[in-house]
Protein backbone atom coordinates (compact mmCIF):
# COMPACT_ATOMS: atom_id res chain seq x y z
CA UNK A 1 0.00 0.00 0.00
CA UNK A 2 1.63 3.35 -1.29
CA UNK A 3 2.35 5.82 1.57
CA UNK A 4 1.59 8.62 -1.36
CA UNK A 5 -1.65 7.29 -1.78
CA UNK A 6 -2.69 7.17 1.98
CA UNK A 7 -1.17 10.44 2.09
CA UNK A 8 -3.14 11.88 -0.78
CA UNK A 9 -6.42 10.47 0.35
CA UNK A 10 -5.86 11.62 3.49
CA UNK A 11 -5.70 15.05 2.37
CA UNK A 12 -8.82 14.43 0.23
CA UNK A 13 -10.57 13.48 3.36
CA UNK A 14 -10.21 16.09 5.15
CA UNK A 15 -11.20 18.73 2.41
CA UNK A 16 -14.41 16.80 1.36
CA UNK A 17 -15.46 16.28 5.31
CA UNK A 18 -15.73 12.62 4.70
CA UNK A 19 -16.90 10.09 7.72
CA UNK A 20 -14.01 8.22 7.27
CA UNK A 21 -10.74 8.08 8.25
CA UNK A 22 -7.61 7.11 6.88
CA UNK A 23 -7.01 4.75 9.30
CA UNK A 24 -10.08 3.31 8.93
CA UNK A 25 -9.56 3.40 4.94
CA UNK A 26 -6.31 1.48 5.32
CA UNK A 27 -8.08 -1.12 7.62
CA UNK A 28 -10.89 -1.59 4.66
CA UNK A 29 -8.00 -1.82 2.51
CA UNK A 30 -5.85 -4.63 4.26
CA UNK A 31 -9.11 -6.90 5.24
CA UNK A 32 -10.54 -6.45 1.80
CA UNK A 33 -7.31 -7.50 -0.22
CA UNK A 34 -7.50 -3.96 -2.26
CA UNK A 35 -4.60 -3.93 -4.75
CA UNK A 36 -1.96 -1.07 -5.19
CA UNK A 37 -3.76 0.01 -8.36
CA UNK A 38 -7.21 -0.05 -6.81
CA UNK A 39 -6.34 1.98 -4.02
CA UNK A 40 -4.43 4.44 -6.80
CA UNK A 41 -7.88 4.35 -8.66
CA UNK A 42 -9.46 5.57 -5.34
CA UNK A 43 -6.96 7.98 -4.72
CA UNK A 44 -7.61 9.34 -8.58
CA UNK A 45 -11.31 9.79 -8.16
CA UNK A 46 -11.02 11.29 -4.54
CA UNK A 47 -8.23 13.74 -5.62
CA UNK A 48 -10.81 14.68 -8.48
CA UNK A 49 -13.34 15.50 -6.29
CA UNK A 50 -10.99 17.20 -3.88
CA UNK A 51 -10.07 19.83 -6.13
CA UNK A 52 -13.79 20.32 -7.60
CA UNK A 53 -14.82 21.74 -4.36
CA UNK A 54 -11.79 23.57 -3.91
CA UNK A 55 -12.35 25.51 -7.08
CA UNK A 56 -16.30 25.78 -6.40
CA UNK A 57 -15.06 27.10 -3.02
CA UNK A 58 -12.68 29.72 -4.81
CA UNK A 59 -15.87 30.64 -7.46
CA UNK A 60 -18.03 31.48 -4.45
CA UNK A 61 -15.75 33.28 -2.65
CA UNK A 62 -14.76 35.31 -5.65
CA UNK A 63 -18.26 35.67 -6.43
CA UNK A 64 -19.23 37.13 -3.01
CA UNK A 65 -15.99 39.22 -2.73
CA UNK A 66 -17.59 41.87 -5.29
CA UNK A 67 -14.42 42.11 -7.11
CA UNK A 68 -13.86 41.71 -10.65
CA UNK A 69 -14.82 38.29 -12.41
CA UNK A 70 -14.97 39.26 -15.90
CA UNK A 71 -11.10 41.75 -15.77
CA UNK A 72 -9.93 40.02 -12.64
CA UNK A 73 -7.13 42.94 -11.24
CA UNK A 74 -4.08 40.32 -9.99
CA UNK A 75 -0.53 41.00 -9.43
CA UNK A 76 0.48 38.85 -12.68
CA UNK A 77 -1.30 41.81 -14.86
CA UNK A 78 -0.23 44.74 -13.13
CA UNK A 79 3.07 46.63 -14.46
CA UNK A 80 5.38 46.76 -11.65
CA UNK A 81 8.09 48.30 -14.92
CA UNK A 82 5.94 51.42 -14.76
CA UNK A 83 7.42 51.85 -10.87
CA UNK A 84 10.71 53.04 -9.32
CA UNK A 85 12.07 52.90 -5.84
CA UNK A 86 13.82 50.85 -3.63
CA UNK A 87 11.18 49.26 -2.31
CA UNK A 88 8.85 47.93 -5.40
CA UNK A 89 9.86 44.41 -4.18
CA UNK A 90 7.72 44.80 -0.87
CA UNK A 91 4.78 45.94 -3.00
CA UNK A 92 5.51 43.04 -4.89
CA UNK A 93 6.03 40.70 -1.94
CA UNK A 94 2.27 41.36 -0.96
CA UNK A 95 1.26 38.49 -3.21
CA UNK A 96 2.51 36.34 -0.11
CA UNK A 97 -0.45 37.39 1.71
CA UNK A 98 1.21 37.80 4.97
CA UNK A 99 0.08 40.97 5.90
CA UNK A 100 -3.34 39.10 6.16
CA UNK A 101 -2.14 36.20 8.20
CA UNK A 102 -0.31 38.32 10.19
CA UNK A 103 -2.93 40.51 11.18
CA UNK A 104 -1.43 43.91 9.16
CA UNK A 105 -3.45 46.34 7.61
CA UNK A 106 -2.36 47.90 4.19
CA UNK A 107 -3.01 51.37 2.59
CA UNK A 108 -2.27 52.62 -0.59
CA UNK A 109 -1.91 56.33 -0.86
CA UNK A 110 -1.24 58.21 -4.26
CA UNK A 111 -3.22 60.31 -6.72
CA UNK A 112 -5.79 58.82 -8.83
CA UNK A 113 -4.58 56.54 -11.76
CA UNK A 114 -1.41 55.17 -10.49
CA UNK A 115 -2.69 51.90 -9.79
CA UNK A 116 -3.79 52.22 -5.77
CA UNK A 117 -7.32 50.35 -6.37
CA UNK A 118 -5.67 47.33 -9.09
CA UNK A 119 -2.70 46.77 -6.15
CA UNK A 120 -6.19 46.66 -3.40
CA UNK A 121 -7.83 44.20 -5.50
CA UNK A 122 -4.81 42.44 -6.75
CA UNK A 123 -4.40 41.31 -3.12
CA UNK A 124 -8.06 40.60 -2.24
CA UNK A 125 -8.02 38.33 -5.69
CA UNK A 126 -4.98 36.58 -4.10
CA UNK A 127 -6.44 36.27 -1.06
CA UNK A 128 -9.51 34.67 -2.57
CA UNK A 129 -7.20 32.00 -4.37
CA UNK A 130 -6.07 30.58 -1.10
CA UNK A 131 -9.60 30.13 0.29
CA UNK A 132 -9.69 33.52 2.37
CA UNK A 133 -13.32 35.32 1.99
CA UNK A 134 -12.48 39.13 0.73
CA UNK A 135 -15.20 41.85 0.30
CA UNK A 136 -14.36 44.78 -1.87
CA UNK A 137 -16.53 48.18 -1.28
CA UNK A 138 -15.98 51.68 -1.68
CA UNK A 139 -15.84 54.01 0.97
CA UNK A 140 -18.98 56.38 -0.07
CA UNK A 141 -21.06 52.46 -0.42
CA UNK A 142 -19.82 52.23 3.10
CA UNK A 143 -21.25 55.52 4.52
CA UNK A 144 -24.63 54.62 2.86
CA UNK A 145 -24.75 51.37 4.26
CA UNK A 146 -24.53 52.68 7.58
CA UNK A 147 -26.52 55.01 6.68
CA UNK A 148 -29.56 52.42 5.21
CA UNK A 149 -28.83 50.19 8.35
CA UNK A 150 -29.67 52.76 10.70
CA UNK A 151 -32.76 53.96 8.79
CA UNK A 152 -33.70 50.04 9.62
CA UNK A 153 -32.01 49.59 12.91
CA UNK A 154 -29.63 46.71 10.75
CA UNK A 155 -26.63 48.13 12.38
CA UNK A 156 -25.53 44.94 14.07
CA UNK A 157 -26.13 42.49 10.80
CA UNK A 158 -23.92 45.54 8.67
CA UNK A 159 -21.45 44.97 10.91
CA UNK A 160 -21.04 41.47 11.45
CA UNK A 161 -21.01 41.28 7.67
CA UNK A 162 -18.23 43.13 7.41
CA UNK A 163 -16.37 41.62 10.37
CA UNK A 164 -16.89 38.19 8.82
CA UNK A 165 -14.23 38.63 5.93
CA UNK A 166 -10.77 37.80 6.38
CA UNK A 167 -9.54 40.58 3.97
CA UNK A 168 -11.19 44.15 3.84
CA UNK A 169 -10.74 45.90 0.72
CA UNK A 170 -11.68 49.88 1.50
CA UNK A 171 -11.63 51.82 -1.29
CA UNK A 172 -11.12 55.75 -2.08
CA UNK A 173 -11.20 56.95 1.54
CA UNK A 174 -11.25 60.35 1.75
CA UNK A 175 -13.86 60.60 -0.83
CA UNK A 176 -16.69 61.53 1.19
CA UNK A 177 -17.83 62.61 4.22
CA UNK A 178 -18.74 60.88 7.29
CA UNK A 179 -21.38 62.46 10.28
CA UNK A 180 -21.27 61.55 13.26
CA UNK A 181 -23.09 58.11 13.82
CA UNK A 182 -21.34 56.83 10.92
CA UNK A 183 -18.16 57.77 11.88
CA UNK A 184 -19.22 55.43 15.28
CA UNK A 185 -20.46 52.80 13.35
CA UNK A 186 -17.02 52.76 11.29
CA UNK A 187 -14.53 52.74 13.93
CA UNK A 188 -16.89 50.26 15.61
CA UNK A 189 -16.00 48.10 12.63
CA UNK A 190 -12.27 48.89 12.85
CA UNK A 191 -12.15 48.38 16.58
CA UNK A 192 -13.95 44.74 15.90
CA UNK A 193 -11.93 43.75 12.98
CA UNK A 194 -8.94 45.06 15.26
CA UNK A 195 -9.76 42.48 18.14
CA UNK A 196 -10.92 39.82 15.36
CA UNK A 197 -9.38 36.21 15.57
CA UNK A 198 -7.50 34.55 12.61
CA UNK A 199 -6.14 35.26 9.48
CA UNK A 200 -7.47 39.04 9.20
CA UNK A 201 -6.81 42.44 7.67
CA UNK A 202 -7.94 45.76 6.00
CA UNK A 203 -6.81 47.21 3.02
CA UNK A 204 -7.23 51.05 2.30
CA UNK A 205 -6.70 52.94 -1.14
CA UNK A 206 -7.06 56.83 -0.70
CA UNK A 207 -5.38 60.04 -2.50
CA UNK A 208 -4.81 61.85 0.94
CA UNK A 209 -2.47 61.20 3.43
CA UNK A 210 -3.85 59.30 6.46
CA UNK A 211 -2.92 62.17 8.78
CA UNK A 212 -5.79 64.11 6.70
CA UNK A 213 -8.80 61.68 7.19
CA UNK A 214 -9.95 62.61 10.25
CA UNK A 215 -11.27 65.53 8.17
CA UNK A 216 -13.78 63.76 6.41
CA UNK A 217 -15.05 62.50 9.82
CA UNK A 218 -17.46 64.34 12.21
CA UNK A 219 -16.40 63.23 15.72
CA UNK A 220 -13.69 63.94 19.02
CA UNK A 221 -10.69 63.67 19.97
CA UNK A 222 -11.59 59.76 20.73
CA UNK A 223 -11.53 59.64 16.54
CA UNK A 224 -8.00 59.80 16.81
CA UNK A 225 -7.36 56.38 19.06
CA UNK A 226 -9.48 54.64 16.65
CA UNK A 227 -7.20 55.98 13.91
CA UNK A 228 -4.34 55.02 15.88
CA UNK A 229 -5.60 51.17 15.95
CA UNK A 230 -5.72 51.06 11.75
CA UNK A 231 -2.30 51.93 11.78
CA UNK A 232 -1.12 50.44 14.91
CA UNK A 233 0.49 47.35 13.00
CA UNK A 234 -0.04 48.94 9.46
CA UNK A 235 1.86 48.77 5.60
CA UNK A 236 1.46 51.89 4.15
CA UNK A 237 2.50 51.94 0.17
CA UNK A 238 3.30 55.36 -1.26
CA UNK A 239 2.71 56.23 -4.94
CA UNK A 240 3.94 59.30 -6.41
CA UNK A 241 3.99 60.03 -10.05
CA UNK A 242 1.98 60.31 -13.20
CA UNK A 243 -1.37 58.40 -13.83
CA UNK A 244 -1.19 55.65 -15.52
CA UNK A 245 -4.85 56.39 -17.22
CA UNK A 246 -4.66 57.37 -21.14
CA UNK A 247 -1.43 55.19 -21.83
CA UNK A 248 -3.39 53.82 -25.09
CA UNK A 249 -5.45 56.18 -25.49
CA UNK A 250 -5.60 57.12 -29.31
CA UNK A 251 -6.63 60.87 -30.16
CA UNK A 252 -8.34 62.37 -33.26
CA UNK A 253 -8.91 65.65 -34.66
CA UNK A 254 -10.77 67.64 -37.35
CA UNK A 255 -11.41 70.17 -38.82
CA UNK A 256 -14.30 71.07 -41.18
CA UNK A 257 -14.57 73.57 -44.21
CA UNK A 258 -17.12 76.38 -43.63
CA UNK A 259 -20.72 75.67 -44.87
CA UNK A 260 -22.21 78.51 -46.18
CA UNK A 261 -25.80 79.09 -45.11
CA UNK A 262 -28.86 79.44 -47.03
CA UNK A 263 -28.86 82.98 -46.88
CA UNK A 264 -25.31 82.99 -48.65
CA UNK A 265 -26.51 80.82 -51.62
CA UNK A 266 -26.26 82.98 -54.42
CA UNK A 267 -29.94 83.92 -56.45
CA UNK A 268 -29.65 83.42 -60.56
Amino acid sequence: MSDFSLENLRRSFETLKTDMSIQEFAGLATDSGMSDDQIDAIDRIFDYLRVKKIQTTIHTIMRMSRLPLKDPKTFENFDFSLLRGRDVQRLQGLQSLSPVYSHRNIAFIGPAGTGKTHLAQAFGYECCIHGLKTFFIKMSELRDRFTSARRTGSEARVLNGLVRPSCLIIDEVGHCEFDKENTRLFFDLVDRRYNKEGSSNIVFTSNKNPALWKDNFNEDDSLLCALDRIFDDATVFTIRGESFRGKNLEKFSFTTSRVRSSSETPTS
